[in-house]
């Protein structure tokens, strides 16, 4: 199964596994961290123009302080 959040939109966005299990392969420092991701979609910094009109929505993270939470 997956995730869901919701877009500034509105719109439902799926975080199916399969597409987690894609973006953890780039990104091993949050394979843990999918609130992370769901975060962002929901409530994001800022949002930037992606291919064929998709918007990619783009929260910073300070290193230290997201990892001290989970240790």
């Amino acid at each position: 199964m997956g995730d869901t959040a919701n877009s500034l939109n509105g719109i439902p966005i799926r975080l199916p596994d399969e597409r987690w299990q894609h973006i953890v392969q780039r990104h091993a420092d949050i394979a843990d961290r999918k609130d992370l991701v769901l975060g962002a979609i929901a409530a994001p910094e800022r949002l930037l123009q992606g291919n064929e009109g998709a918007l990619m929505a783009v929260q910073s993270l300070e290193l230290g302080k997201w990892r001290s939470s989970r240790l």
